[in-house]
């Protein structure tokens, strides 16, 4: 296809036409960024230094007492009424695993109170009962001192003397 001289001149002038614009339009968006990045700066500048202080201080004036309320109570609930149980349950469940396997494993597992190990008498005993037999010991030598009839100990203090008329 063929152009005429004048077509392809005003085909050239387009073209350079559409490149300026192009150009124009590059520049423009350049531009473009250039001022939201700055409007960006300029956001976050206000943000930190009148929005954040604002904010913060009615977080603290009206939702923190709630907050800290809330939270504590969560915390008693939990310390007082949730832990217990689940550590119940658990214990529970724990001792049936135990005696699951200890069935499994063909062991005996019953608690039954295990008796305290006597052993003998301690050296307190042993001096006590020795002490407690002597002094039966004694006791009983004293009395058959006392109560034997040996007739070469007894001496009369008076000698008999014939009753009087």
């Amino acid at each position: 296809m063929s152009l005429t001289r004048k077509r392809k001149k005003e085909l050239r002038r387009l073209q350079s036409d559409a490149t300026e614009l192009w150009e124009h339009q590059q520049e423009l968006v350049t531009h473009a960024a250039d001022v939201a990045r700055e409007a960006g700066r300029q956001l976050g500048n206000v943000g930190r230094e009148q929005v954040f202080p604002a904010v913060q201080e009615t977080y603290e004036r009206h939702f923190a007492p709630s907050v800290n309320r809330g939270v504590k109570a969560g915390r008693e609930v939990m310390d007082k009424k949730v832990l217990p149980a689940v550590g119940g349950v658990i214990g529970t469940a724990m001792s049936a695993w135990d005696v699951a396997n200890a069935k499994r494993h063909g062991l005996s597992f019953t608690r039954e109170p295990v008796a305290p190990v006597k052993r003998g008498p301690g050296i307190g005993s042993v001096i006590a009962i020795v002490l407690g037999v002597a002094a039966a010991a004694g006791v009983l030598f004293a009395a058959w001192q006392a109560l034997r009839t040996d007739d070469e100990l007894w001496v009369a203090d008076d000698p008999l003397s014939a009753p009087e008329a």
